[in-house]
């Protein structure tokens, strides 16, 4: 089997999911678009090479619907000859789509192949369904009457679990936006950064829009609960309603993608590998605490691996609640200094779709920038999924 080796990632400046974001006027066909062309053109490809376009996308509806990884390739000028498929693992799904990539050319299916993502969350707002509707069905409901809740719900059930308190939730977010600011500060997103053009904006968009470097513990205690209802605050009498926007990842637009070969194309065309995949894991877990999968999906990535949480020298578990990696940290016994160390969701966003081959490439570039070998990126899904990912600096 071919070693599937990554040989470059990139992604958009995420801008605030919102009508006044930066790139609310932008298509999300056309912010996956220009993602997929600049990273061609930086590795002065011909795009008649590519094999397949995998791209995560959770919202696919409106204009996110209709297969936006087949449209974004016609939309960035690749040739009709390119195929395209759109891949929904809810949080996870550039995540998948990049797995699915390596384990293609590791089988053989594919030689060069391009894992993306794209969310629009000003475009399509999160839970954009038909009024009156659900998305479990009266068949699931039935299977747990006690009913299942909102993530932010069980972000505040993960939180009473693990003994997470406000102030643990604020202190990690505020090291978010602080981690953050610095590696932007010090031009540690630059390698990964494309210019994206919006129509009207007089300039490219080239900045986060949602990092705050004055963040601290205090200016966060000011926040509200976001998830408190009489409802639940009886159901849940163990809750301490810790949950806050200041320590939940805020709605967010971007789009990311990475180029991923087998070696010997990569060797063919003179491509330089960065990185290789080593291992991935994909679980179910409980879907009322729902955030909690990736506790199991780490400990068995690690086992195919052969490897220990010692011999991980970074990792990214996204940061869609504070207390999703506080949980995962405590059960695992992972030092914070290892964990999202340039700053996660709670700073940078979390435009869901986009999500998983963002935190891919921020791991690659700190793996570079440290020397590191192995990186390990995990990440919550809805429903209680998650998938964890080993990969090895070349």
């Amino acid at each position: 089997m071919s070693d599937a080796v990554i040989i470059d990632v990139v992604r958009t400046a995420v801008a605030k999911g919102k009508p006044n974001g930066a790139l609310a006027a932008l298509h999300p066909v056309d912010l996956l678009a220009q993602t997929l062309r600049q990273l061609v053109e930086r590795q002065s490809l011909d795009p008649r090479t590519i094999d397949d376009v995998l791209a995560g996308c959770v919202q696919q509806s409106g204009e996110q619907a209709g297969n936006i990884a087949h449209t974004a390739a016609l939309a960035a000028g690749f040739p009709e000859s390119v195929p395209g498929t759109t891949i929904n693992r809810q949080c996870g799904s550039s995540q998948q789509a990049a797995v699915f990539a390596a384990q293609g050319v590791a089988a053989g299916a594919y030689d060069l192949v391009i894992a993306c993502g794209v969310e629009s969350m000003s475009a399509v707002p999160l839970g954009s369904a038909p009024a009156g509707r659900d998305n479990f069905g009266p068949t699931v409901r039935a299977r747990y009457p006690e009913g299942l809740v909102r993530q932010g719900v069980s972000a505040e059930l993960v939180a009473a679990r693990w003994g997470l308190d406000r102030g643990d939730l604020d202190t990690f977010a505020a090291a978010s936006h602080q981690r953050a600011a610095a590696a932007a500060d010090r031009g540690w997103f630059d390698g990964q950064l494309v210019p994206i053009h919006v129509p009207g904006a007089s300039a490219p968009h080239t900045t986060d829009e949602t990092i705050r470097a004055g963040t601290n513990r205090a200016s966060l205690a000011s926040l509200r609960p976001a998830f408190h209802s009489d409802e639940h605050a009886a159901r849940f009498p163990e809750i301490g309603w810790h949950v806050t926007p200041g320590n939940s990842s805020p709605l967010t637009d971007g789009a990311s993608a990475v180029l991923i070969a087998s070696r010997e194309r990569a060797e063919q065309l003179g491509l330089e590998p960065r990185a290789r995949f080593h291992a991935s894991s994909v679980v179910g877990d409980d879907p009322l605490l729902m955030l909690t999968a990736p506790i199991p999906a780490t400990r068995k990535v690690l086992d195919r691996a052969g490897l220990t949480v010692d011999d991980i020298d970074a990792f990214e578990v996204n940061e869609a609640f504070a207390s999703v990696p506080l949980a995962w940290a405590k059960e695992l016994h992972v030092d914070l200094d290892r964990v999202n160390p340039w700053g996660g969701a709670i700073a940078l966003g979390h435009p869901l779709g986009s999500s998983g081959t963002r935190l891919l490439g921020t791991l690659v570039a700190h793996l570079e920038h440290t020397g590191g070998r192995y990186g390990l990126q995990t990440m919550c899904e809805a429903g209680g999924l998650a998938n964890a990912t080993i990969i090895e600096r070349c």
